[in-house]
């Protein structure tokens, strides 16, 4: 058989090739098409519809890796040759055309080309049209990509012990193209382990490590504890309000100090604080305004949070004293055109100086930098539009305990209260006399805005608290807490306590480590405990509240599933409850570390959702 007819069609064959390694079926169809016209024969065709028709789900084995477009299933040991030949196919696809092509001079045909038929010559025009309106354009533009649509990775309703094992392996192993899974599912209900992938197996947690945080802190504080910040005084107080003596802010790790707890902006907790002192007959400090700090260790940054993290909200710096989560915000408002613009700080302190270098322009548009130095000082420049709302930027504050006491300080001069010393840290003396004292909301109700919105500060807070009680100096830390976590898995869950590493409370750090297992047994004491209800309470609810509101909705894990996520750049967790079918409750955990974290996501939400439809 001559092979001038598929000489016709080279360019239609390569790239028909690219189309068959990228996955794009509709691509792949007009090389079909095009094939069949070519009168390339029945046999042909059959390889080439072979060629494209991607492998189902079910026949993928471990030894195969997915195209990350969707297309068929590449085996691990493909020879060389294929991936040079399909490398080849591309760089022909994409080589720049000829300068007499690119004029649009026709080529020259041969003689069997020119004896095709009419209704052949059509089709073969029409192909190599639709062809290149796909390809890369002349002129060097990316043309628009056409990708194959994958479908919806879904749940299953699998019936039975076996089923539901099976179901889970084929999930695990359907979407996602790297990275490494471990997975416990266990019935509370009738306390058999129902499927285990890696359950021993150390990995990051992310967020979910804040179950641990929450049951240690349950467990040796109660759910009903409150935190407290104290006001205390040394000297006298004269008849005429005047104190002899120095003002004292003791913190006792209360994240509650911040809008999210009391309403009326940043600055309420300390006008708040300012007005007890007020109500005690203060009105004027002959001494310093000290901070005190002692509660926690000096350890303002956790091991293994990363560099990169340090200028973002959910990192801010860790301290008993601590006010609106140890952030400040730097509110820009245009002034008189022309002008410098106007720069406040939410909440006030006088710990931070501000440096102004804005200026007012025409119009509603500017461009505005802040930054802050070492030494305390914010620095604002950059334009403002003077018909332009307020910007407002958040700073992490390096010090917490000099920036909340800075706060109080300029609370009380609002309040029109006289400081005439110091603003400093220091240890509050054994001897003083409390003024006023500031409770925090109980912990459940910590617990619920910790886990249902994912708050890091406060999850490192109520770690370190819960590791005070019996401390020899009363100093909380994350290395003590990480002790006593260990020693609440070994002694009242039954978990290995190296099962878990807890350098922080949130989950941020890179040296947290947490296995599957050891989270669904965590999950089966808490359900057991006595505070089993609040730490309930405490979770997101799929498709309804928080973290999980966008999340499994229509599926029988709506509202009914209970959980923690987790989510960082390598990490896809998912731990908690969810009732079956039949009526048993499950815990099951979900953790996922790699980059392919969407379709990890996506992996974790079936398998949610087949729990939920699961019965035996």
């Amino acid at each position: 058989m001559s092979t001038r007819p598929f000489a016709r069609f080279a360019g239609i064959a390569r790239f028909a090739g690219i189309a068959r390694f990228a996955g794009i079926a509709r691509l792949a169809g007009i090389a079909l098409r095009t094939a069949r016209f070519a009168s390339l024969g029945g046999a042909a065709t059959l390889a080439a519809a072979l060629a494209f028709s991607p492998a189902p789900l079910a026949a993928r084995t471990p030894g195969q890796t997915r195209h990350s477009s969707g297309g068929a299933v590449i085996a691990a040991g493909e020879s060389a040759t294929a991936r040079s030949a399909t490398g080849a196919a591309k760089r022909a696809a994409t080589k720049k055309p000829s300068a007499t092509a690119a004029k649009g001079t026709k080529p020259k045909r041969s003689s069997a080309a020119k004896q095709s038929s009419t209704a052949k010559q059509r089709s073969s025009a029409s192909a190599r049209s639709s062809a290149a309106r796909r390809r890369t354009s002349r002129s060097g533009k990316s043309a628009r990509r056409v990708t194959k649509a994958v479908p919806v990775l879904r749940h299953t309703t699998p019936r039975g012990e076996i089923a539901l094992a099976a179901d889970l392996q084929t999930l695990l192993g359907a979407r996602t193209t790297n990275g490494v899974w471990g997975v416990v599912v266990s019935s509370l209900s009738r306390g058999d382990t129902l499927f285990s992938y890696r359950a021993d197996a150390p990995m990051l947690p992310a967020s979910t490590f804040k179950l641990f945080t929450t049951a240690l802190a349950f467990e040796r504080l109660g759910p009903n504890h409150q935190l407290t910040t104290d006001i205390l005084r040394d000297g006298t107080v004269d008849a005429d309000g005047s104190l002899r003596g120095s003002l004292y802010l003791k913190g006792g790790g209360d994240p509650s100090m911040s809008p999210r707890y009391m309403p009326g902006g940043p600055d309420a907790p300390m006008r708040a604080l300012a007005r007890l002192v007020a109500d005690a007959g203060i009105k004027r400090v002959s001494g310093d305004i000290v901070g005190d700090a002692g509660a926690f260790d000096a350890k303002r940054i956790p091991d293994g949070w990363l560099a990169r993290y340090l200028d973002d909200s959910y990192a801010s710096r860790v301290s008993s004293l601590s006010l609106n989560e140890n952030l400040l915000n730097v509110v820009i408002a245009p002034g008189k055109s022309g002008g410098a613009g106007v720069v406040t700080l939410q909440p006030a302190t006088v710990a931070y100086k501000v440096v102004n270098n804005t200026r007012t322009s025409g119009g509603r548009t500017g461009r505005l930098v802040v930054s802050r130095t070492s030494d305390g000082t914010i620095i604002a420049r950059g334009t403002i539009g003077s018909r332009s709302e307020p910007k407002v930027y958040q700073v992490v504050v390096d010090d917490p305990a000099i920036f909340t006491t800075g706060a109080f300080r300029k609370a009380l001069e609002r309040e029109g209260i006289e400081v005439d010393g110091a603003l400093r840290l220091g240890e509050t003396p054994v001897s003083a006399t409390r003024v006023a004292m500031f409770r925090s909301p109980p912990l459940w109700a910590l617990a619920n805005d910790m886990n249902r919105e994912s708050v890091n500060h406060i999850a490192e807070l109520l770690l370190r608290g819960a590791s005070r009680p019996g401390s020899p100096d009363g100093v909380g830390s994350a290395e003590r807490a990480n002790v006593l976590l260990r020693d609440f898995l070994t002694l009242r869950v039954g978990a290995r306590g190296d099962a878990v590493n807890a350098a922080d409370g949130s989950g941020l750090s890179t040296l947290d480590r947490i296995t599957p297992r050891a989270l669904v047994q965590l999950l089966g004491y808490a359900n057991r405990a006595s505070w089993g209800r609040e730490f309930h309470q405490s979770l997101p609810v799929a498709g309804q509240s928080e973290m999980l509101r966008r999340r499994m909705t229509a599926t029988p894990a709506s509202g009914n599933l209970h959980a923690k996520t987790g989510t960082t750049n390598e990490v896809i967790a998912l731990g908690g409850y969810v009732t079956a079918q039949n009526g048993e409750l499950l815990a099951f955990s979900f953790l996922y570390n790699g980059r392919d974290r969407w379709h990890a996501r996506e992996t974790i939400d079936a398998m949610g959702a087949t729990l939920a439809g699961w019965s035996r």
